[in-house]
């Protein structure tokens, strides 16, 4: 990534110098609340909720609930960061709630029991009311999150090493949560309805408490970012949202980013499924085969923040990524059963994979936004509507079909062809291919008036 050198001149501002390793691994915890229960509503939402009876087009619903909460409230909460700043607030505001709400997600139907009532419709209803009030929270902690970064500092090195920290951390509430989920499968080792809820409820809990502690190391060790201050004390205008609409790097950023997401969320939220129903392995897989991906998405974004980096390398990596990930889709295509455990090494793949995009992604966001400060809130929260609704729309689509009985049979090679092996080997290659394409059309230089040098992330 490049840096700018005053070249001995005395008025170089402090905002650009690079940010230290406390700095960057304090912002870094801020999202594990978000992360961890993320990752155990992608993963096991739509199992508990067919666990427990829901039918799976019920089930979708809830899932698409959340969803759309989510997409709708990212516009309107980056309107209102843009307007009043307080990113710390509203960060600990929605981390509140996701830490409320989320319990109550997998605590069981809140109004079946108060109205001592099982139908489908209040369940279905029930579960929905309190899915869309965590993903509220949940949105308002990742916009007010990920739009400190360029508030923070506008070294773009440090901005890079802030995404990857950030990513680092989510792997680590991913393998957090698998070994939760381990030990708590292992424990309750039962396929009765009510050891299933004790499960479920368990690993929220569980996931709660530890994301928390986190959240209280960012709220103590992360310092109100001063540049959106500044801004507003020089009297800058505000950014409308018409600029952001007549950048074309604007559509492509948005359309890689959300691409990326709906890689993830789409093959992390029907993973579970493939590795039991399609492939027969042991209950246990459904947090082993996770954890070995985050456990190598962990390793490559430790790695990533020790680079030198520059834009064609933030295209180059991504487009590695998404190579890698095409591979792996045609691999979970066509494994057979009988060779389950080829999984693993898909798993690693998947992990580098996932790892490369993300990081790269959203420091393309980051590069879109530049010192436009006064807009950035938007950008993410922009970006984050796109990407919510898509993945909302597309896993209501997939688990809906999975009621079709033709579908499930569909058979390819001599290979039954479920809508997750479907959905997990098809649309994660499709998306990460659109993307190369789009990424090969970027233009990410840095326009600065100053010469400009490489120097490693975490300088």
């Amino acid at each position: 990534m490049v840096h700018e050198i005053n070249d001995g001149s005395s008025n170089e501002e402090p905002n650009t110098e690079p940010l230290g390793r406390l700095s960057i691994l304090s912002y870094g915890s801020g999202h594990m609340l978000n992360d961890i229960t993320s990752s155990c509503w992608f993963t096991y939402l739509l199992l508990f909720l067919t666990d427990v009876g829901l039918s799976p087009s019920n089930a979708a619903i809830v899932m698409l609930s959340g969803q759309v909460a989510d997409a709708f409230t990212t516009i309107f909460v980056g309107e209102l960061i843009d307007r009043f700043g307080h990113f710390k607030l509203w960060h600990a505001g929605g981390s509140i709630l996701v830490a409320v709400s989320f319990s109550s997600v997998f605590g069981g139907c809140v109004p079946c029991k108060l109205l001592k009532s099982d139908s489908s419709s209040l369940e279905t209803i029930g579960y929905s009311v309190f899915a869309a009030i965590f993903n509220v929270g949940w949105a308002i902690t990742q916009v007010s999150h990920m739009a400190m970064v360029n508030c923070i500092t506008l070294n773009p090195t440090s901005r890079v090493s802030l995404a990857s920290c950030r990513n680092a951390f989510t792997m680590v509430a991913n393998l957090g949560l698998y070994a939760i989920a381990l030990a708590v499968f292992t424990v309750f080792n039962s396929t009765e309805s009510v050891n299933i809820m004790l499960q479920y409820r368990w690993i929220a809990y569980l996931s709660i408490f530890l994301g928390c502690c986190f959240v209280v190391v960012f709220l103590i060790g992360t310092k109100e970012p001063q540049l959106k201050k500044q801004m507003q004390s020089k009297n800058v205008s505000r950014i409308s949202w018409a600029h952001w609409f007549k950048k074309t790097l604007y559509y492509q950023v948005a359309l890689v980013y959300t691409l990326t997401r709906l890689i993830t969320n789409v093959s992390q939220s029907l993973l579970a499924f493939y590795v039991i129903n399609d492939l027969g392995m042991a209950p246990s897989s459904k947090a082993s085969v996770p954890a070995i991906i985050y456990i190598c998405s962990f390793i490559i974004s430790v790695v990533l923040q020790e680079m030198k980096w520059s834009s064609w390398r933030i295209k180059s990596f991504f487009t590695i990524g998404a190579i890698l990930w095409i591979f792996s889709g045609a691999g979970i295509f066509i494994l057979p059963s009988t060779l389950h455990y080829f999984m693993y090494a898909l798993s690693v793949a998947i992990g580098a994979a996932n790892a490369l995009m993300i990081v790269t992604a959203i420091s393309m966001e980051s590069i879109l936004v530049g010192e436009d400060l006064n807009g950035c809130a938007f950008v993410y929260g922009s970006l984050s509507f796109a990407d919510k609704l898509s993945c909302g729309i597309a896993l209501y689509a997939l688990e809906s079909y999975q009621v079709t009985p033709d579908v499930k049979s569909n058979c390819f090679l001599g290979i039954t062809h479920s809508i997750p092996r479907l959905g997990l080997g098809l649309i994660p290659s499709v998306c990460a291919f659109i993307s190369i394409v789009v990424t090969c059309t970027m233009d990410l230089q840095h326009r600065r008036s100053r010469r400009l040098i490489e120097e490693p992330l975490l300088a």
